[in-house]
């Protein structure tokens, strides 16, 4: 068949075997790895998408304002609730982002995906009204979780404290 005595197919198969198997391992691997990135990056977008979502229902209440430093003076009992609302909401989607993002250990791409939300917690976390709210929010919340926001809020509580000191120096100075 072909020509070929017996050496020369025991010759084509190690060929096969010691380079074409690796090859075609090593090419497997990267494809699987590319679908995993894929996937990261699907399920990152999705986040992000809630995230704009979410923004918008903060939109919806000008009232509450949300997007200002600081909290609403003296809210009434009905924008207490709705606000309420909205903080677990967003409390809701802090903790998927946490569960789905967060790696102990991440590269470089994880990494930059996980500081936009680690962002965005710590943005929040500057508002009084929402810091006073965790205990209440964090109930039956992811344990690691509760420690990652708790150890934010506590950070960015402190940061605010020594920039309103700060401010009120500079005021008086």
């Amino acid at each position: 068949m072909f020509g070929w005595s017996r050496e020369d197919w025991e010759l084509a198969s190690f060929v096969v075997t010691t380079l074409g198997l690796p090859v075609a391992i090593a090419f497997f691997a990267w494809e699987q790895r590319k679908e995993r990135d894929n996937e990261e990056e699907a399920a990152y977008q999705q986040l992000s998408d809630a995230y704009t979502d979410f923004l918008q229902v903060v939109l919806e209440h000008p009232d509450l304002q949300l997007r200002t430093a600081t909290p609403l003076p003296d809210p009434t009992p009905e924008q207490c609730e709705r606000m309420l609302v909205i903080f677990d909401m967003l409390i809701s989607l802090f903790e998927r982002a946490f569960l789905v993002v967060y790696k102990p250990r991440m590269n470089e791409v994880e990494r930059r995906r996980w500081n936009s939300w680690d962002d965005y917690m710590r943005e929040w976390c500057r508002r009084d009204d929402f810091r006073n709210a965790l205990p209440l929010l964090l109930r039956g919340e992811d344990p690691q979780f509760q420690d990652y926001l708790r150890r934010i809020a506590l950070e960015e509580g402190d940061a605010s404290l020594v920039s309103t000191r700060l401010l009120e120096g500079h005021r008086n100075g």
